[in-house]
């Protein structure tokens, strides 16, 4: 966390609301604002930078979960009230969405007597208000427009990005940039603060350059739709709502499904993945319905596992690949992602049931790092669906050990190859396994699960040539394929 000495000023006398802006919510409502452990991280943030414990505060949520009533309204109100004799000043992508928080404050002030300050007499413009008796005051603004002569104690952004045509748009990203640079951050007043609160879009959006340049001089809350690791800042469990009283997992669901993979990952997990990536390209994908794609020649479960276990290991990457028949032999056509984050015990079951409903031929997994291992975990699976009458009376598919003799990216290449010939098609959308093969950037040091397995799989249903090492079993199993 980054840490200032604490600024002098004159503490008022407390009163009610006046411990946090969530708390001056409640007061002033009667309680009838909302209020979640994800709003209660930005209500400390806001009394550390009133406190002069921080100045600089980046808040990445998903849309509608309260982050910009919270920050650059009641925020900033409460920061008035803790602070009349400073300066604030709201930012956003358009001057009218700015405005409307100016209005919304103004009309807070000029409604109640209980915030113990009040605007100059003929205060009224929403994009400027004075407070009686001080220099403090409110500008609000939109980004690109200027602040001359407009200094700041308080600079707060919200929504620099206004949507997915403007976040993809190098000019746009590089004008936001140059105004944080050269506009905003010149007019802070020494000691000033800067809140960032926004949705991410972009990897190279505002947030994301900030991160890249100066992430250690600012205290970032990174708060995912689902959580995704052990140290969420919530303390969740993955796969937990970040505010489940109001959007449930199912609501979530129906979200992803609506707005597709790439969208979910940058403006609810806050994970913005590049639309190109240096291997696989997001326009060479096809997809396909089962009438398209016909009946299959031979199907395989990949199995791509996680080395480590626990909390922080990597997913198991489990996806289910097919060859077409007759006329479309040549082709490769990916049936789902299974992946899971899981014990071998876990990740062996997956793999297993994947292959009972898809009635693989083969669960084929990497032999360079723990074939003998994997092999061990998908037999023991297998008995143990088998004890529990799951199989269906399928046979165990082969357990094919393919030999990887060279690196990811050469790999990665001839599937690449595929893709863009139109020779490999996914049926339905795999938002999560998509988004990753187009933010892989063919480097050597990453190991992308789902993409890692999807490669091998492919590569085996239309035998590109690595060295097989498979069972007796699948010797027979596979003989008249």
């Amino acid at each position: 966390m980054f840490e200032l000495a604490a600024r002098e000023f004159e503490d008022p006398e407390p009163g009610p609301g006046d411990a946090s802006p969530g708390a001056l919510a409640a007061h002033i409502t009667h309680g009838r604002e909302m209020q979640a452990r994800h709003l209660d991280l930005i209500d400390q943030a806001f009394v550390d930078i009133a406190g002069g414990l921080t100045d600089r505060v980046a808040i990445f949520m998903p849309p509608r979960r309260g982050k910009s009533r919270r920050a650059a309204r009641w925020g900033a109100l409460w920061y008035l009230r803790r602070h009349p004799e400073r300066r604030v000043v709201i930012a956003s992508y358009a001057a009218g969405l700015a405005e409307e928080h100016g209005r919304w404050i103004r009309d807070e002030l000029a409604g109640s007597d209980e915030h113990g300050i009040k605007l100059r007499p003929g205060s009224r413009a929403a994009n400027r208000l004075d407070i009686d008796g001080t220099d403090g005051g409110l500008v609000a603004v939109g980004i690109g427009g200027g602040l001359t002569g407009k200094g700041a104690d308080l600079l707060i952004i919200d929504d620099p990005v206004k949507d997915r045509k403007d976040a993809d748009s190098p000019t746009i990203r590089k004008s936001t940039w140059e105004w944080f640079t050269d506009v905003a951050s010149t007019r802070l007043h020494p000691g000033a603060a800067i809140v960032l609160i926004q949705t991410r879009w972009h990897e190279d959006d505002l947030g994301g350059r900030i991160l890249a340049r100066e992430a250690e001089q600012w205290r970032v809350l990174t708060l995912p739709e689902l959580a995704e690791s052990s140290d969420d800042l919530l303390g969740r469990e993955r796969g937990t709502p970040l505010w489940p009283d109001r959007y449930d997992l199912a609501a979530d669901m129906r979200i992803r499904k609506s707005i597709g993979g790439r969208s979910w990952n940058a403006l609810y997990q806050q994970r913005p993945a590049a639309p190109e990536g240096a291997v696989f390209k997001r326009a060479w994908f096809r997809w396909c319905t089962e009438a398209d794609m016909g009946p299959l020649s031979l199907t395989a479960v990949s199995v791509d596992p996680a080395i480590t276990d626990g909390d922080d290991a990597d997913d198991t990457g489990i996806i289910v690949v097919g060859r077409g028949s007759g006329d479309r032999r040549d082709d490769a056509f990916v049936l789902a992602d299974r992946t899971v984050h899981d014990s071998p015990a876990g990740w062996g079951r997956a793999a297993c049931l994947a292959a009972i409903d898809y009635r693989a031929d083969a669960l084929v997994v990497e032999d360079n790092q723990g074939g003998q291992m994997t092999a061990f975990v998908l037999r023991t699976a297998w008995q143990k669906l088998e004890s529990e009458r799951r199989t269906r009376g399928m046979p165990m598919p082969a357990i094919v050990r393919v030999h990887a003799r060279d690196g990811k990216r050469i790999r990665a290449e001839p599937v690449a190859a595929l893709y863009e010939s139109t020779r490999v098609w996914h049926l339905g959308e795999h938002a999560d396994l998509e988004d990753q093969m187009c933010s892989w950037v063919g480097d050597k040091d990453s190991s992308p699960d789902r993409m890692d397995a999807n490669v091998t799989g492919i590569s085996w249903v239309l035998r590109l040539g690595h060295r097989v090492r498979s069972s007796r079993m699948g010797d027979r199993r596979l003989a008249a394929r």
